[in-house]
């Protein structure tokens, strides 16, 4: 089994969670499982970068910094998405995606 055939489970596991992100990113109403759901698509990004930077064709660092750079602008955007969130909620009192298009107006 070569390099690829070892990174097998962790791409297939970083698809899977992809998916199940996208999933909830595009089909729920709720802006925090939104949030959420981008989060886990993030998340299955960095699980990609480090199985490659370990069991890639040429194994390095390079994946793992990318990883923690990911990391760092994810917990900026939680914060900020979760700021803005709070602002929302107290100005109209809900937390529905489709209801958030006052800049439309």
């Amino acid at each position: 089994m070569g390099a690829s055939g070892l990174a097998t489970p962790y791409l297939t596991l970083a698809a899977i969670l992809f998916c199940i992100g996208l999933y909830g990113a595009l089909s729920k109403k709720n802006a925090v499982i939104v949030l959420l759901s981008v989060e886990l698509m993030l998340n299955a990004v960095n699980l990609n970068l480090v199985a490659f930077s370990k069991l890639g064709v040429k194994p390095g660092l390079t994946g793992q910094i990318f990883s923690l750079f990911n990391i760092t602008v994810a917990a900026a955007e939680v914060a900020v998405g979760i700021a803005i969130l709070i602002a929302w909620y107290r100005n109209k009192g809900t937390t529905d995606v489709g209801e958030m298009d006052s800049m439309k107006r």
